[in-house]
């Protein structure tokens, strides 16, 4: 975010870094200013226009209506509002008017990041010809388990050429020089969540 921020020279007279108290104190720069991590409070929010979520759903679900409440524009990144009909699910290259309706919760969300990339392809597409069938195939990298598994990966890797086996504790099998054809758990329905989050976001830009 930091380095979109500062690729698009976006105008801002003051930027705050919030966080966990893990992650307080850390000091990060930004445009050739060094600025401090602080810890994310009750009162993190005031006299702030813009905030912007990316820290897991139930942060979000937790922070953003407070956020909001106190003033605040606040885009998330997490799944927490995606299929609530009170917040806009707003890919800017594909339905950019419906960002006024943040007024209804003060809450912007953004689709997962495979939604976005189909989403952008298929929504031209229905204006020539009604869809009527869909096949995705989806390939994505461990970052987005988070750190544990990036860790994992790369002592995989280290153990397969130091000719050790390599053990497995974030995902069920091995994941180095593998694929896993299962993103996050499955579904009564026989889909995983990752699955769902494709359908059910998709259909509040398609239908």
């Amino acid at each position: 975010m930091l380095r979109c921020l500062e690729e698009r020279n976006f105008p801002y007279s003051s930027l705050r870094l919030l966080a966990s108290s893990r992650s307080a104190g850390k000091q990060l720069k930004v445009k050739g200013q060094t600025l401090t991590v602080e810890a994310l409070g009750p009162d993190s929010f005031r006299n702030i226009d813009l905030a912007l979520f990316s820290a897991g759903g139930a942060v979000s679900r937790e922070w953003a209506p407070l956020a909001a409440a106190a003033g605040a524009v606040v885009v998330d990144n997490s799944s927490a509002w995606r299929m609530d009909s009170q917040v806009p699910l707003v890919v800017p290259e594909v339905n950019p008017e419906d960002i006024g309706q943040y007024k209804n919760k003060g809450i912007i969300a953004n689709p997962n990041c495979s939604t976005i990339q189909m989403v952008v392809v298929l929504k031209p597409l229905t204006s020539l010809a009604p869809l009527k069938r869909v096949v995705v195939s989806t390939y994505q990298s461990v970052s987005g388990t988070g750190q544990k598994a990036i860790d994992e990966l790369r002592d995989q890797f280290k153990a397969i050429h130091e000719g050790r086996p390599p053990a497995s504790a974030v995902y069920p099998y091995q994941i180095a020089l593998n694929l896993i054809p299962q993103i996050d758990v499955f579904e009564e329905n026989g889909y995983t969540k990752e699955e769902m989050k494709m359908i059910n976001e998709n259909s509040r830009f398609l239908l």
